[in-house]
C-alpha cells in the first residue's frame, strides 16, 4: 500500500473549500472531538467489515497522531482474520473487542448499506463493557443505534464520497485544540508527511 500525501492533502483542502457553505465541516469536527476523547494511547480500536478493513483510514489516523502530538488517536486496527505471521500491530484480532473497557473507543467503519450481524454483536458487547462506540457509515440504522456518536453519509445525496468523508474525519482528528498552537517540530513534521505521504503499514 502506498499513499500519496501531497495528493491527499490537496484533496482534503479542496474538499474543505467546497464544503465550507455546508454543515459537513462542523459535523466532521464534532465527530473528531469524540475521537480525541479517547483517554490513552492504544485505547482507540478501529474495525471494519470482514470484506473491507479500513487500512487507509488507519494509516492517516496514525500519521495524524504522530505529528499532532495526540497519541490517543493512533488506532489499533482490529482485523477479522489476521495472519499469524503478521507483525504485532497487524495481528490484532476480534478478541481485542472483548477486552474493551470504559475510557476506550471503538470506531466502526462500514461502507455497506448494512453491517454484518457478527460485527453488530461485537459492537454491542463492547458497548456493554463500557467502551464508547463511534460509527462512520452510509446510513446503517442498526449500527447508528448502537453508537454514542455517528456520522452517516449517503453519497447519492451529498457532495462528497465515503472515502472523502474519511479524509475529512482523520484530518479533523489531528487538528490541535483552540487553546494550543502547533510548535515548530509539529509544523515541520506535518510538512514532511505532506511531502512524503502517510507512513505505510508494514
Amino acid at each position: 500500500m502506498r499513499h500519496h500525501g501531497c495528493v491527499d492533502a490537496q484533496h482534503v483542502a479542496l474538499l474543505r473549500e467546497l464544503l465550507a457553505p455546508t454543515p459537513w465541516l462542523e459535523r466532521t469536527e464534532d465527530f473528531a472531538k469524540a475521537l480525541r476523547r479517547t483517554r490513552s494511547p492504544g485505547g482507540l480500536m478501529l474495525v471494519g467489515t470482514p470484506e473491507d478493513e479500513p487500512w487507509h483510514l488507519a494509516a492517516h489516523l496514525d500519521d495524524e497522531a504522530r505529528y499532532s502530538g495526540l497519541p490517543q488517536i493512533a488506532p489499533s486496527l482490529v482485523r477479522w482474520q489476521p495472519p499469524p505471521d503478521a507483525p504485532p500491530h497487524l495481528r490484532i484480532g476480534l478478541e481485542r473487542l472483548a477486552d474493551a473497557r470504559r475510557g476506550e473507543t471503538l470506531f466502526v467503519v462500514n461502507g455497506e448499506e448494512d453491517a454484518p450481524v457478527p460485527l453488530l454483536e461485537r459492537v454491542d458487547d463492547a458497548r456493554r463493557t463500557g467502551a464508547t462506540i463511534l460509527s462512520l457509515d452510509q446510513g446503517d440504522r442498526e449500527l447508528t443505534s448502537l453508537a454514542h456518536e455517528s456520522i452517516s453519509l449517503r453519497p447519492e445525496r451529498e457532495p462528497l464520497t465515503f472515502e472523502g468523508l474519511q479524509h475529512l474525519v482523520s484530518t479533523a482528528a489531528g487538528q490541535p485544540g483552540a487553546d494550543r498552537k502547533p510548535g515548530l517540530r509539529e509544523r515541520l513534521s506535518r510538512f514532511l508527511d505532506v511531502v512524503s505521504g502517510p507512513r505505510i503499514l508494514d
